[in-house]
């Protein structure tokens, strides 16, 4: 049972009196607590005024119950073997040692009277009750457990679906494979470790001789321990059922998607599969579904004038405003950004992507399906029916598409779209190419952004040095003359000794006025319309880039990676 309390005060008293917490947030996380049901501390997490970590830290010393190491919650000890995994998952606790006719068990709430209880019948031991957060459990518990068993078992039977009796003997021991202890474990950990290392993407391939495993980070490839090769069919059939694939089908490529709760958080696995020489090489692209909500335009690495003109374009009644950029060059991220910034009660919004990447709250969101002729096209032509006023298109890839979202932009509708070009007056061209008259890109297109993703320096190890300005003009960076200060990577434990921790962007943005309309008009090429924005105060993404470098955000190595095909 829990320990006696050690403190008369509050925990809300207490984190105010540790200045952990303002007054003003206390009186509005108890207002709110009069509302719904909640212990105060789950309430002041969920709005953000206080981190785990701290919440826990005061909640230990107020209930005098000791705070476990998540090293400890290892093994769970065979005098809980009666205890389900649902039960434990459902209640946030985790026995993790046994000892003298006691049982310590790990509970995100120790106040929880009827769950000790009901663990003591179970267990019939005397239970020892430490205090540790819902995600430190949680994790325990996957690495334990992996999926819940419903969600396994249903994933299974659908991925064994239309395999004939002679393949069955195969799959069964191919299913064998995936549901044993380590494979399950590895695979979990392999999930849990790259979210802790901020990865966006996890490869898995299988080669002559090694099994390759690397983590996509900040936009570049890093290798990590990979299982032994003898792994490589049950580490591949593990993340198909867990996707529920069809595990017996490995000629052809195949996607599907994991919902997970991991470390505390949502997450949205979108897998795929694809066969080669040697194996099935798998894709898992990490998407957090809480991340919708940190969508900020001014996080995203805007300067304070172009984000101002940007704030301008949002707020026209109609046009077309393009994103541009190669695949990976966070166009949806500002897409969604821009979105959010709009979405009010006073306007309808509605979107068809593929996929449909991040949830946005009180939009309408479309998945285009091409298999039953949901292109984005068809969708564009039913969307206009539906009263918006503002639509965003993932992407225009033909003719058709264009010319609908044209026509919708010039019908009183905003509507935003992305394009895959290296330039913003690119952008242009490209639609003439595909066949749309200028004077329907002139009158409805109002402006371009293209955009690139460059490495931030990591701030605890990034290394200063003396750069000739001179050299750096020379080599055409616009930089004064004479000796200046600039930064490269170091390596350090905070950013994985890669010198880099997260991703800002650099921007080139053409404002389509009356003289580059005629220009468009005229069948000026991007050359020509490039010089005419530029005479009106274009900044070209190498010069934004150089930006990011002088206020020592990035490295000149990064600008130029990222913008040498320009």
């Amino acid at each position: 049972m829990p320990a006696i309390l050690t403190s008369r005060k509050s925990l809300g008293q207490l984190l105010v009196e540790r200045g952990l917490l303002p007054a003003d947030d206390l009186e509005k996380a108890l207002a709110l607590q009069k509302e719904r049901p909640d212990r105060l501390g789950k309430i002041l997490i969920d709005l953000g005024f206080v981190s785990q970590q701290t919440l826990y830290s005061v909640l230990s010393e107020q209930l005098g119950i000791p705070r476990v190491d998540p090293e400890e919650l290892g093994e769970i000890p065979v005098e809980a073997s009666k205890v389900t995994p649902s039960f434990l998952r459902q209640f946030l606790l985790y026995p993790f040692r046994a000892e003298d006719g006691r049982v310590f068990v790990a509970m995100a709430d120790p106040l929880d009277a009827d769950n000790i209880r009901a663990l003591e019948q179970l267990m019939e031991r005397r239970i020892e009750v430490r205090l540790a957060s819902e995600a430190e459990i949680l994790k325990a518990l996957e690495v334990s457990f992996g999926l819940e068993e419903d969600e396994a078992a249903g994933a299974e039977t659908e991925a064994l679906g239309g395999i004939t009796e002679g393949e069955a003997a195969d799959i069964e021991q191919l299913r064998d494979l995936a549901s044993e202890a380590p494979v399950i474990r590895w695979v979990n950990q392999l999930i849990g470790r790259a979210l802790e290392r901020r990865a966006s993407d996890i490869h898995i391939e299988p080669f002559e001789k090694v099994f390759r495993v690397r983590y996509r980070v900040d936009g570049v490839l890093y290798e990590v321990p990979a299982p032994p090769r003898e792994m490589r069919a049950a580490v591949t059939s593990r993340i198909k059922l867990m996707a529920k694939l069809n595990i017996a089908e490995q000629r052809l490529p195949q996607d599907g998607r994991i919902p997970l709760r991991v470390l505390g958080r949502e997450l949205d696995l979108r897998v795929s599969t694809l066969p080669t020489l040697y194996g099935e090489s798998v894709v898992m692209r990490l998407l957090d579904r809480s991340a919708s909500e940190r969508f900020e335009l001014a996080t995203l690495g805007f300067p304070d004038t172009l984000r101002e003109r940007m704030e301008h374009y949002l707020s026209l009644p109609h046009g077309l405003f393009l994103v541009t950029g190669p695949t990976g060059s966070g166009k949806s991220t500002t897409l969604y950004g821009s979105l959010r910034k709009l979405n009010t009660t006073e306007k309808k919004i509605i979107t068809i992507e593929d996929p449909v990447e991040y949830l946005l709250s009180g939009v309408n969101q479309i998945h285009v399906n091409p298999q039953i002729g949901l292109t984005f096209a068809a969708g564009l032509r039913h969307i206009v029916r539906q009263d918006p006023d503002i639509i965003m298109v993932g992407e225009i890839r033909d003719l058709e598409t264009a010319e609908i979202a044209m026509r919708a932009a010039l019908t009183g509708h905003l509507v935003f779209s992305t394009l895959h070009t290296n330039d913003a007056p690119s952008a242009v061209t490209r639609l003439t190419d595909m066949g749309v008259e200028h004077y329907l890109v002139s009158s409805s297109v109002v402006a371009v952004l293209a955009q690139r993703l460059v490495r931030v320096l990591c701030a605890e190890c990034r290394q200063a040095y003396e750069a000739d300005g001179d050299e750096l003009r020379r080599q055409g960076w616009p930089c004064a003359p004479g000796p200046l200060t600039l930064y490269r990577a170091g390596g350090c434990l905070h950013c994985g000794q890669t010198g880099f921790h997260g991703r800002v962007g650099i921007f080139e943005f053409m404002e389509l006025d009356e003289s580059i309309r005629r220009q468009i008009v005229a069948r000026a090429d991007a050359s020509t319309l490039r010089t005419a924005a530029r005479e009106h105060g274009m900044r070209s993404l190498k010069e934004d880039g150089w930006l990011k470098v002088a206020s020592g955000q990035s490295t000149l190595e990064e600008v130029m990676r990222v913008t040498q095909e320009i």
